[in-house]
């Protein structure tokens, strides 16, 4: 019997040793076996054949089946891995699992069309010296005249692993580029300074403003990789973006294998797409963050697109950034990596100022005639809004009805209104299981919680007071919607937010109704601030921008700042000038008059020597451990019990006592985290690797508790 270490889908920082027979087939390091844990299955990785092992030979359990569904694991995607648990303090099982597509984390084989193989030339030289094995003399033989399918066998496997046979796959089709323009000078610039990286790691910062033609530099920059016989990982923050761009992808690169890989996808088609890449037959790999983790055995080029975008962090499970796996995904495997944004991250600005990435920059929009909107303060101090609206904003979507173009109403918030209350007696919907308010959502006459999810009808009375003149306060899309059709009731309003576009499809169809010129007036949350070009949109109103102005977040300036100037960006794209009309009453703050000026570098500038004296990042590097249980002090007692059990702590590292988070109760779970800050990442993450040992074997009792490294939410 031989031994397997495996690494399975469970919260616990340990591999798990097997028994296996060799006599029922060879093991691969990276293969998918089945192993029995505790009362049922397991689908685990093989990371290890060991000559031995500390378990007791009584207590060994034998692995019940190796599985030939997936191609072993590469040994570069499970350094990634590594990396990946090692940097975010997460267990290797479930890194490596949550890395895998859905479907081949489960112990069930999943059963494809079998594929054609063919013999090599030490395959057929075997033949002339057949093996022992009947089973393998009897695929050698089939192979002889030529390809052939044959179906998933320890017989294959073996052979394959002997380099005797090997996939046969129609040879690519030739790459046909269409190109739509040629590129201006800084585009060129661009595309040139990259290409002369293929072949060796470096990183690029693609500063571009909107509408400055950076997907036509991704375009350039992928046909030459695929012309290379390199492959080409491309990643953008939100599926609604994936269709759109795969589309425009599919056309401008006629012949090129493409596939997509997002949460969307269908189990099977999804792991039919990572396959396709892990073989080396996907040229071009198009994805959100999860993508990250595809197998690319040629990988020659990584974009990400939107690189600022949070979208990029995984906010649950394994609290990883795809943006920094994809850097360093770049560096190991000697490739270039581009980040591209019209409003970067902080992080990254940092990094290209430093020379630790090289800055190329697109100062202007690239169609002809296409310039920045114009933008400007409308100050409701002294124009006061009505419904939502003043009047200068009125007046000018009046201006676009009477043009036949287009205009968007941009408000950060979905549903009809932030809350339900009672004049009489002072009550709001609060959610039972969250520190926040219940949406009105009218047109289900329901209200719902944006944090957890948590759904109630709208009552008929205040449940406290008994007052049936309850009425909904602020505003939200589904109520903008309503006041901008009874205001101009000869337009057309069209809502896109996330409660519009939830059902599969309802976003292209959406799209296509605005690119047909079928709707006058757009009303839209952040969905519509991302990578959307609408030729015939010349106006962007922003409501409510003001709030995130005061909030507590050291991060919402920048959030703030990138949003508006990403929505701004949508407007005056083609030949038509473009307006922006911001309603505010702090019309005298540096963000707003960085914003007149279109001036990201100088608002970034302020906002880093901000960053630098506060001692926030990119100066110093952070990381949260946070417990959650029924009761906010049991949650602060494991804290502290955590802090009782730390490793002595360097002067280089800071730990800030434990206190609830920001929104304190989510889902009717109790939260508090402490900080912990260091200017030296390597200190903080031996810290951090040091104390993750000992938390594990703290009793939790039940608290839940995670580490969050470079965290966002607070």
């Amino acid at each position: 019997m031989s031994l397997l270490r495996v690494a399975l889908d469970v919260p616990l920082p340990r591999l798990f040793d097997y028994l296996w027979d060799p006599q029922e087939g060879p093991v691969a390091v990276g293969q998918r076996v089945v192993v029995p844990f505790g009362n049922g299955r397991k689908g685990g990785i093989v990371l290890e054949l060991p000559a031995a092992t500390d378990i007791p030979p009584g207590k060994l359990r034998r692995a019940e089946r190796v599985l030939d569904d997936l191609p072993p694991l590469p040994p570069d995607w499970l350094e990634l891995a590594r990396f990946c648990a090692e940097y975010y303090q997460r267990p290797l099982g479930e890194v490596i699992h949550a890395a895998l597509p859905p479907r081949f984390r489960r112990p069930e084989p999943l059963v494809l069309p079998p594929s054609h193989y063919r013999l090599t030339d030490a395959g057929r030289e075997a033949l002339q010296n057949p093996p022992r094995s009947a089973a393998q003399k009897a695929l050698l033989q089939q192979l002889a005249p030529g390809p052939a399918a044959l179906p998933a066998s320890p017989a294959r496997r073996e052979l394959l692993r002997k380099g005797w046979i090997a996939e046969s796959e129609p040879p690519p089709a030739a790459l046909r580029f269409i190109e739509e323009y040629s590129l201006t000078p800084a585009q060129n610039q661009a595309r040139q300074a990259i290409e002369a990286a293929f072949g060796r790691f470096q990183p690029f910062l693609l500063l571009g403003v909107t509408g400055s033609g950076k997907t036509e530099v991704y375009l350039h920059l992928v046909a030459e990789a695929v012309r290379r016989g390199l492959q080409a990982l491309v990643l953008v923050p939100e599926i609604n973006l994936t269709p759109q761009l795969e589309q425009q992808f599919r056309q401008r690169l006629q012949g090129a294998t493409l596939v997509t890989l997002n949460s969307a996808l269908a189990e099977n088609e999804r792991a039919a797409h990572w396959l396709a890449a892990q073989r080396g037959q996907a040229q071009v790999v198009l994805g959100t963050r999860l993508a990250v983790f595809t197998p690319l055995p040629r990988l020659g080029l990584v974009v990400v697109d939107e690189e600022h975008d949070a979208s990029f962090k995984q906010q649950d499970g394994v609290r990883y950034s795809a943006r920094d796996l994809a850097v360093y995904r770049a560096s190991r495997a000697g490739a270039p990596v581009v980040l591209g944004s019209a409003t970067p991250s902080l992080e990254s600005y940092a990094h290209a100022e430093s020379g630790r990435y090289t800055l190329l920059e697109l100062p202007e929009r690239a169609r002809e005639g296409a310039r920045l909107p114009d933008v400007r303060l409308l100050d409701l101090r002294s124009e006061p809004a009505q419904d939502g609206l003043c009047a200068a904003l009125e007046a000018a979507v009046h201006a676009r009805l009477a043009r036949g173009e287009q205009s968007l109403i941009f408000l950060n918030r979905r549903g009809y209104a932030p809350v339900l209350a009672c004049p009489a007696c002072g009550w709001a919907s609060g959610c039972p299981r969250c520190t926040a308010h219940l949406v009105v959502h009218l047109a289900e006459r329901r209200l719902r919680c944006h944090h957890c999810g948590y759904v109630a009808p709208v009552p008929r009375h205040c449940p406290q007071c008994g007052n049936v003149d309850i009425m909904p306060f602020g505003r939200g899309t589904q109520r903008l919607e309503e006041l901008l059709a009874r205001r101009f009731p000869e337009a057309r309003v069209l809502r896109i937010d996330s409660d519009s576009t939830r059902n599969k499809g309802s976003w292209e169809k959406l799209r296509a109704r605005i690119a047909a010129g079928d709707a006058d007036i757009l009303v839209g949350t952040q969905i519509l601030a991302k990578g959307h070009d609408f030729p015939r949109l010349t106006l962007v109103g922003v409501l409510n921008a003001d709030a995130a102005l005061l909030a507590a977040d050291y991060r919402a300036p920048e959030r703030l700042f990138a949003q508006l100037y990403q929505v701004a960006g949508r407007a005056g794209r083609a030949d038509r000038p473009g307006e922006v009309l911001v309603q505010t009453r702090y019309p005298h703050h540096p963000l707003y008059a960085a914003l007149v000026r279109h001036d990201y570098k100088g608002f970034a500038a302020a906002l880093l020597r901000e960053r630098e004296q506060a001692g926030f990042p990119p100066y110093v590097f952070e990381a949260v451990l946070r417990a959650e249980s029924r009761d906010m002090n049991e949650s602060i007692a494991f804290l502290q019990r955590a802090l009782g059990c730390a490793p002595p702590r360097p002067e280089a590292v800071i730990v800030f006592d434990p206190v609830p988070m920001s929104l304190p109760r989510l889902g009717g779970w109790e939260r508090a985290h402490l900080l912990l800050q260091s200017r030296s990442r390597r200190a903080l993450q031996n810290f951090l690797r040091e104390w993750s040992q000992a938390l594990y074997n703290l009793k939790a009792g039940a608290v839940r508790w995670h580490i969050e490294v470079d965290p966002l939410e607070f």
